[in-house]
């Protein structure tokens, strides 16, 4: 709003001082990061008070982990924080006729809902499960492909097929080069192929950090991580100089993600005062279906969907290692009459955290400090981050 008014005023040739200002991209995205910060620090404090006040702690299943028991009650939806904390930057200082930005709220408040409904059946209608996952992948795929139709049919957005990709000259991998037919048809199976990816890594995404979201600042702190990379890469991208310099997509208009993604941070950062052990706050899917669903559609809006599994490893390891874990013990089960594990437990960080069940890697034999084990994982984080943008020069 800050922003177009300030438009508003230059096209009718009315100068304030500093009104010049809100055109500089690093401007408003450092003002964006400052607004969301204050914004979940200040407001963080009242919504906790008022989710306590009405009693929507967290269901805790005894699963014999250290400290577990402990965090019975404590208010949980705080992704309420999250939200409203990017939320309101963006409407202020962001461009809201840009296309990347209003795909990117419509996705925020899409899998923002996903969430609190799923988080609404578990606290007031006291259903553990909530929300069954074929409903939520379901949702979670309708806007998924929303987003792979306005990407490849959208006039604001350059109708192209390649995205960025390691090791080859120039980093481009174009999905055309799967069709295995020429003509209309193989631009058909390309535009197919294509959308279907975006389905699959907004949706792996958006699983992934909820996945993760399992220990005190776990999800929060790698989520600030990887959106600080996917905004330094979303402001490169979006300007011809810097593109064309580093070599790399240039995709127009795509710099105004690096105003978004610095709210996203800033809203982290400041919900980290508050999730960090001893947690006074769970985000809940509330908060982790909507970061993990920002993420892929913000990945895939900039091109950079194939680096995801480098970027987003802890995301990728944890949603694996799950996979793995199911896959194994039905395996032996069927084949040895009672499953085995491959992990103590999954999630990967709860493997970390449990001791004294047998299973194929037993490494570390005792139980790890969650708060060390979510220390850790940040570090192995922030590794894959400098690899991804180190990945940009190696070919």
């Amino acid at each position: 709003m800050i922003y177009h008014l300030s438009e508003y005023l230059r096209e009718i040739g009315l100068d304030i001082p500093g009104q010049g200002l809100w055109g500089y991209l690093s401007f408003r995205a450092i003002t964006a990061f400052t607004l969301a910060l204050l914004i979940s620090i200040f407001a963080g404090r009242r919504i906790i008070g008022w989710l306590q006040k009405k009693q929507i702690g967290e269901t805790i299943r005894d699963l014999g982990l250290e400290g577990q028991m402990q965090k019975k009650g404590t208010p949980t939806m705080g992704g309420i924080i999250i939200f409203i904390s990017l939320i309101i930057p963006v409407l202020l200082v962001g461009d809201l006729t840009n296309i990347y930005n209003i795909l990117l709220l419509i996705s925020t408040v899409w899998f923002f809902l996903i969430g609190f409904a799923d988080d609404y059946i578990k606290v007031f209608r006291k259903n553990k499960e909530g929300m069954s996952e074929k409903g939520k992948l379901i949702l979670q795929g309708l806007m998924a492909l929303a987003i792979g139709l306005a990407v490849c049919f959208s006039d604001d957005i350059v109708s192209s097929t390649a995205t960025t990709i390691p090791f080859v000259k120039d980093h481009e991998f174009d999905y055309g080069w799967l069709a295995p037919f020429s003509g209309p048809w193989g631009t058909y199976c390309t535009w197919f192929i294509y959308v279907l990816m975006i389905v699959i890594v907004i949706t792996a995404c958006s699983n992934g950090v909820n996945l993760t979201d399992g220990m005190d600042g776990l999800a929060a702190g790698t989520t600030a991580i990887v959106g600080v990379v996917l905004g330094i890469f979303a402001w490169l991208g979006g300007n011809v100089l810097n593109a064309e310099y580093l070599n790399i997509m240039y995709i127009p208009g795509s710099g105004e993600i690096a105003v978004f993604m610095s709210a996203l941070v800033g809203a982290l950062i400041g919900f980290l005062w508050y999730n960090t052990y001893p947690a006074q706050v769970f985000m809940g899917d509330t908060g982790s279906l909507m970061l993990g669903g920002i993420i892929g559609v913000t990945a895939v809006l900039i091109r950079k969907e194939l680096l995801i599994p480098v970027l987003c490893g802890v995301f990728f390891a944890e949603s694996v290692s799950v996979l793995l874990q199911r896959g194994y013990f039905k395996y032996t089960k069927k084949k040895y009459g009672a499953g085995r594990r491959i992990f103590k437990m999954t999630p990967l960080h709860h493997h970390y955290q449990k001791e004294g069940i047998e299973c194929l890697i037993n490494k570390p034999a005792k139980a790890l400090p969650e708060s060390k084990i979510v220390a850790r994982f940040w570090i192995v984080g922030i590794i894959l981050a400098l690899i991804t943008i180190a990945l940009l020069k190696v070919r």
